[in-house]
């Protein structure tokens, strides 16, 4: 076995480290999600924690985990009254982005079921990880079809496995940990709820803390096993407070004075549901068991309060994670009542450490290789001329969009096979069946009429005698289905001087704010191409991060001319690349313009023309956002979408409740297009 880097040994991030042992001293708490960028040793941390566990009590040969003082009574493995009990060391276990729905949940053999009636259940992910952790690195990554199964899981402690008529279920309660970079793209509300407390990590700018991260990392990669060794009574140290602060926690009080903080607390901050009180009346109460006092303070309230609400105060994708502390302390002190921590004359070990709330982790001043630790505006003129001028229009500033609103669907015709997800039609391992075929590998999906309908010929010859039916492998038939896929939706926003006429680029940059909602919601990638001036260029290469495009189109200023087939050649470019890279995933070509074309060539109209063929060529389906207005209107943007085989909307029927029967008129472009 591999030694894992020392928990104790981790420098800096007091925040992770301390909610990570509030995790171990409370599991029901319910887990943490650490965010950050790439290589700040979020994944290091947390595979460390599993050493500093205490050990598991068992029931010696169950394959669930099942706790000897009080077996599950559906144990697949039981009944397990008269079972000997043992004990074993806590799990981690690491549930891989790429892992399909019976390596999470188990797999029923379905052949053995029909045939001989016996329930042979190989037991999944889930059933390992009961009773400990569930670690999911990238979790933001995750399939939907695997989200929707740790949520059934978390939320009732067990897991179901159902295979036509023939189901398996198993206690299923551990702790949820994942760790997630959010330039890769935001988690699902759902599940960002069921995550308890959220932690932000970045690097330390701090160069004497930066020496010592790789002065001990070099040190662990040379020597693992010596290296461990070094803190091995440190490691020892805390893992004995752990064990102290879980003991210590049944006789911790919950005063109702600090109930009160806790609710009031939640409701200033406008969290949805009840369960931010919740966690947040745990995590007070693990604080306090962790500072070794029996009652819980306003300070714990306070550092509960920063591990538990960032993440539910989230009232879109875009919104950044995080709390105003001053509001918090004003809430806190309105609420405060009589309690006054300042006046504790015994605040216990560890109060007033670097974590806050008396949660401190052990100084790494006190192990050896110490170390310190660390502690847009309104449309306006520019004076300078917009990239290859002539338009007549210098470069004005970005402007704010306008308020988001919610989207008709749009979606690309036929059916794909792409990543799942939720806009178009395609053939996916969850959905509505359609049909059925020979499986080619294992059997995941059993089509019970079609496996029965190929069986029936064959019962006499086979000398079926009994009421059983005598079931083959060849005649198993593997269900087809059909769902949903998520695609590429790539953004070409005409950015030049005409989009800038009559503030119109405000309520441009509210509709595609609006369109990259729906793609998050939809589970899409994203990507940004602008043009103006003299060329294109891509603001936002295809990314899963829909806060980073958002965050492009607030930063785009307009001016200049418009070279439209310099950005419909741009986008056909990105689109060409994309098709290597990931060939299964359908694109959805979105044009943000007027259909005006001043730019790029000698006949700009002509080669837009051209461009705008290319795509169509290529079956890429199309949707031009017109955005010209006032009383007298060219049409430019419904001849691009003639020319791109797709079709023409405006700002206005863009609106989920204005414009009724625009997939229906894409897919029709897109017959009329193939008919031609």
């Amino acid at each position: 076995m591999s030694t894992r880097y020392p928990f104790t040994a981790v420098v800096g991030m007091d925040d992770l480290r301390l909610a990570l042992l509030l995790n171990a001293v409370s599991p029901a708490v319910g887990g943490v999600l650490v965010r950050g960028e790439k290589g700040t040793a979020k994944s290091t941390a947390v595979r460390a924690l599993a050493d500093l566990l205490p050990e598991v009590p068992v029931v010696t040969g169950c394959r669930f985990s099942c706790d000897p003082g009080a077996p599950d009574p559906q144990c697949p493995d039981g009944p397990h009254e008269a079972a000997p009990a043992g004990a074993r060391p806590a799990r981690m276990v690491e549930l891989p982005v790429g892992a399909s729905e019976d390596r999470l949940v188990g797999a029923l053999d379905i052949e053995r079921a029909l045939a001989e009636g016996v329930k042979a259940f190989e037991p999944g992910l889930l059933a390992d990880a009961h009773r400990g952790i569930l670690y999911v690195d990238e979790v933001n990554l995750l399939h939907d079809h695997l989200i929707d199964l740790l949520l059934d899981a978390a939320a009732m402690g067990s897991s179901y496995v159902e295979r036509e008529g023939v189901s398996v279920r198993h206690a299923a309660r551990f702790l949820l940990v994942g760790t997630m970079n959010p330039e890769e793209g935001e988690l699902r509300p759902q599940l960002l709820d069921r995550f308890g407390l959220t932690v932000e990590v970045a690097a330390s700018r701090e160069p004497e803390q930066r020496v010592e991260v790789v002065r001990r990392r070099l040190a662990f990669d040379d020597d693992p096993a010596a290296f461990a060794a070094r803190w091995a009574d440190e490691e020892t140290a805390l893992r004995d407070r752990i064990v102290a602060a879980r003991r210590l926690l049944p006789s911790v009080a919950l005063g109702d004075a600090a109930l009160l903080q806790i609710a009031a607390t939640c409701a200033a901050f406008e969290v949805d549901g009840m369960r931010a009180d919740i966690v947040m009346a745990r995590t007070a109460t693990a604080l306090a068991a962790w500072a070794g006092r029996t009652e819980v303070t306003s300070e714990d309230v306070r550092q509960a309060a920063l591990l538990a609400l960032p993440h539910r105060r989230r009232r879109n994708p875009f919104d950044a994670p995080g709390l105003d502390e001053d509001k918090l302390d004003e809430t806190l002190e309105r609420f405060k009542g009589d309690e006054d921590p300042d006046d504790d004359p015994d605040p216990g070990p560890g109060n007033g450490g670097p974590d806050g709330g008396g949660g401190g982790v052990p100084p790494q001043g006190e192990g050896p290789d110490s170390a310190p630790e660390n502690a847009g505006s309104d449309e306006a003129p520019a004076p300078a001329p917009a990239p290859g001028g002539g338009g007549g229009a210098g470069e004005r500033a970005a402007v704010k969009a306008a308020e988001p609103f919610r989207t008709k669907m749009l979606s690309v015709p036929g059916l794909g096979e792409g990543a799942a997800g939720r806009r178009s039609r395609a053939r996916t391992e969850h959905g509505r069946t359609t049909g059925s075929v020979r499986p080619r590998g294992a059997l995941t999906k059993l089509h019970l009429a079609a496996t029965v309908h190929a069986a029936a010929p064959h019962q006499k010859a086979r000398g079926r005698s009994g009421p059983g039916l005598v079931v083959r492998r060849d005649d198993l038939r593997q269900a087809t289905r059909e769902g949903r896929e998520g695609n590429l939706v790539l953004f070409a926003v005409d950015a030049s001087g005409s989009m800038a006429a009559r503030q119109r680029m405000s309520a441009v940059k509210g509709a595609v704010l609006s369109l990259l909602l729906d793609a998050y919601q939809r589970r899409d990638k994203v990507g940004l191409v602008t043009f103006r001036g003299r060329d294109a260029e891509v603001a936002l290469p295809p990314t899963s991060s829909v806060d980073a495009a958002a965050a492009r189109l607030e930063q785009l200023p307009t001016g200049g001319r418009t070279p439209l087939s310099a950005g419909l050649l741009k986008a056909h470019d990105v689109l060409r690349v994309e098709r290597l890279r990931d060939p299964s995933r359908r694109p959805l070509l979105v044009v943000v313009t007027d259909g005006r074309a001043t730019g790029g060539g000698a006949d700009p109209v002509a080669l837009a023309a051209r461009a705008a063929r290319l795509h169509a060529s290529e079956g890429t389906a199309a949707v031009v956002v017109d955005c010209e207005t006032g009383p007298v209107r060219l049409g430019l943007a419904g001849d691009l979408a003639r020319e791109l085989g797709g079709t023409a909307v405006t700002l206005d029927e863009l609106r989920a409740d204005s414009i009724a029967g625009l997939v229906r008129d894409v897919q029709a472009g897109q017959t009329t297009r193939r008919a031609a």
